[in-house]
């Protein structure tokens, strides 16, 4: 996304947001809806409830597929224009084993995923994930995600409340799922994208919510966080906070379906910042690794939870100069990846071959995973099959 328009925030908000999560748990926070809006009422519902469960859904903004499948690249490591101290980048995160560099750089994702769930994208291993819209930036990409089509409409990351129903509004819309769905962002943007004016979903960003939800922090508190991994590096702040704030939240709570949108891995893409940007990529591999260790030891989600993780877009290629972009002039920023880690989801690990996938089929997976069919305006991809157990 366009860096420059997000709010940025620092570590030193972690002291106020402790102090404005004061005292005890409060109610959970509700979606102010009472009843369902009209359109909602065109959704075709067909649920199987022997696929009852949580999913959660975690996106790394811009994150390339590249450094996921190859750990960090040999043409942008070393380069000191975009490496503040190079020899100690390399001795973090450099191998002449490509397998060993993605270990390195991305544990949890080639140690717990790859060995039982599945990771979707590797173009040389002829494993083919795209956006399908034109754009390949942060709105339209989340867009098709929850909405499961690309609109030419949706073509500013400054766009206002997004006029397509979606993933978040028809999980609303079903009984099983009222005040049982939350979204938590650095991003200030999700509540547009997301539409919470329409929905009533509470959307978090940098720890406030959009007053139209009628869900603020003050609502619930936590007297300290029980969240113990440590900040590993000095880049990563707004995300660290993020995450910190979405791990509480979905412990206290347990909502069905969360989001999660990270962000700082475009943040230092855009500002040319190659050692932050792997930095941040190590670290939130970690924040994975938490999280679906607390979701193990949750009596709530243990052994009944779908943790997704992808990209809203993909950056530039060739030549290194223009890793660091994404955008309808960059045509390598249309490519994209997924993992897939669940008790539905059979254990491929490294997925080789297979039809192209997009990012329009997330939102009907989603929906399959909990034994709905998801319809909209326009249609929705189809879901992956392969993630179901098909």
């Amino acid at each position: 996304m366009a860096y420059l328009v997000r709010m940025k925030i620092n570590v030193l908000c972690f002291a106020c947001m402790c102090f404005v999560m004061a005292a005890s748990a409060g109610p959970k926070p509700k979606n102010p809806a009472k009843t369902s809006p009209a359109w909602l009422d065109t959704y075709s519902v067909q649920s199987d409830s022997t696929h009852a469960g949580n999913v959660i859904l975690v996106t790394l903004d811009g994150f390339r597929w590249q450094e996921l499948f190859g750990g960090a690249q040999r043409n942008l490591v070393g380069f000191k224009k975009f490496v503040s101290d190079v020899k100690s980048l390399k001795a973090a995160y450099w191998s002449k084993s490509k397998q060993e560099r993605r270990e390195k750089l991305m544990p949890f994702m080639w140690g717990t995923v790859a060995n039982t769930g599945q990771i979707y994208g590797n173009r040389k291993a002829h494993s083919r994930m795209f956006v399908s819209n034109k754009y390949r930036f942060s709105y339209p990409g989340y867009s098709e995600i929850f909405c499961g089509f690309a609109d030419k409409r949706i073509n500013s990351n400054s766009y206002p409340d997004n006029p397509n129903k979606n993933i978040f509004d028809f999980l609303a819309a079903q009984p099983a799922f009222a005040n049982n769905i939350a979204a938590i962002s650095t991003w200030n943007a999700f509540t547009h994208i997301i539409n919470s004016n329409r929905n009533g979903v509470p959307v978090y960003t940098n720890l406030l919510s959009s007053a139209d939800t009628a869900a603020y922090t003050s609502n619930f508190a936590f007297q300290q966080f029980t969240t113990t991994i440590p900040v590993s590096n000095g880049f990563i702040t707004d995300d660290t906070l993020t995450y910190h704030f979405a791990k509480e939240y979905i412990s206290k709570f347990h909502p069905r379906f969360a989001f999660i949108g990270m962000d700082e891995t475009d943040h230092f893409g855009h500002a040319k910042r190659y050692d932050a940007y792997l930095h941040t990529a190590n670290l939130e591999d970690a924040y994975l690794a938490d999280l679906w260790n607390m979701l193990q030891q949750d009596s709530v989600y243990a052994n009944n939870t779908t943790l997704i993780i992808t990209c809203d877009h993909g950056r530039g290629k060739i030549p290194r100069y223009r890793w660091q972009s994404h955008g309808v002039k960059y045509p390598y920023a249309n490519e994209t990846w997924m993992a897939v880690i669940g008790p539905q989801t059979p254990a491929i690990g490294e997925v080789h071959g297979g039809a192209k996938l997009y990012h329009n089929q997330i939102a009907q997976t989603i929906a399959a995973l909990f034994g709905y069919t998801y319809t909209n305006s326009p249609s929705p991809g189809p879901a992956i099959n392969a993630v179901l157990g098909k």
